[in-house]
């Protein structure tokens, strides 16, 4: 649950970056083109920038819809003059060239390096160059802008409009604002569900523990009798002396002996294990010192069979201990807790 929240929220605040940029490389002229420089037939050049008198804007929706404006940059925003909406077509020719249409008239058109798109006009040569940051910034309103324009009834008259520095700014502070909100919220909710976890995991320790507690107070003497009969038994008997010998001994116990170790507690504490594993999720070794704590064996021994050191395997101990009843203990705590479960 955790994981999902966390990379529900992530997916958040990264959609709004990655939509545009998806976008953009759809169709070949996808985007904004600002006119560079011209070359007319008698070889006169002009260089064009959107600061002073500006320059013109071609914004393309994919390879068939064109929306063209002269565009001004000043301190206060962006400058839009419509100057023309109309369907387009391009014919790819071969080796980088095309045939562009627009309202039917042919011109001859080149991508250069896709940065870069030269367009041919009653012999004049336009060069446009690719901007990738307006189109993004700018590019859904100078369309809209140009839309509106030529649907309504001034189209002799076309009105200057202005893309306010100041308003986009606002507009960006706003849509972090609620990407972060959202992402405070998940946060929150997180944290809370956490809680809820933790609470209830208290909870249920608690009344493991309180369990296990009344088991032990509250056991009839004759089944207590029993009890120690079973234990007596299993203690002397030479299944349990022959394992005690090789703990001693520090003898490795791979899979199949651990098995057997498993076996000879499950005959007489039937439900330690299960009960132990229901407190609190172990690692091996934490699983594997509880079964030799239950099982008598020395610490000196518990550590030569584990290869461990001693120091090692009473921090083990008392760290269990913290973690069940949440306030420190030491290990011999933890050992008693240990001899008192399902006996």
């Amino acid at each position: 649950m955790r994981k999902i929240l966390v990379v529900l929220a992530m997916a958040l605040l990264l959609s709004a970056c990655n939509k545009r940029t998806e976008e953009e490389r759809q169709y070949l002229l996808q985007g904004a083109w600002v006119l560079s420089h011209s070359e007319s037939p008698m070889g006169v050049k002009c260089d064009f920038s959107m600061e002073g008198n500006g320059t013109f804007c071609l914004v393309y929706d994919g390879d068939s819809m064109l929306y063209e404006c002269r565009i001004m940059q000043t301190s206060a925003g962006m400058v839009i003059l419509p100057t023309e909406k109309c369907d387009v077509t391009l014919i790819d020719k071969g080796g980088g060239e095309f045939l562009y249409l627009e309202h039917g008239d042919p011109h001859p058109l080149n991508l250069v390096g896709d940065t870069l798109l030269t367009i041919q006009r009653m012999g004049a040569l336009y060069t446009w160059r690719r901007e990738d940051q307006l189109y993004r910034e700018w590019g859904s309103e100078i369309s809209h802008i140009i839309i509106n324009e030529f649907e309504s009834d001034n189209t002799d008259n076309a009105q200057r409009y202005v893309l306010s520095y100041i308003i986009r700014e606002q507009e960006r502070t706003i849509q972090w604002f609620g990407y972060f909100s959202v992402f405070i919220v998940l946060l929150a909710l997180i944290a809370v569900h956490l809680a809820i976890v933790s609470r209830w995991d208290k909870r249920r320790l608690q009344l493991q523990l309180q369990q296990i507690q009344e088991v032990q107070e509250y056991r009839p003497k004759a089944l207590k009798k029993v009890v120690e009969n079973i234990e007596k038994d299993f203690f002397s008997s030479d299944a349990y002396l022959l394992l005690q010998q090789r703990m001693a001994e520090g003898n490795y116990l791979n899979k199949q002996d651990w098995k057997e170790v498993e076996q000879q507690l499950q005959t007489v504490y039937p439900g330690f294990s299960s009960q132990l594993r229901s407190l609190y999720p172990l690692s091996e070794l934490e699983y594997q010192v509880c079964l030799l704590i239950k099982l008598r064996i020395p610490t000196k021994d518990i550590a030569a069979v584990l290869a461990r050191d001693v120091s090692t395997i009473s921090t083990v101990r008392s760290r269990l201990y913290k973690k069940v009843f949440g306030h420190k203990g030491g290990a011999k705590e933890w050992d008693d807790f240990i001899l008192s479960m399902g006996a």
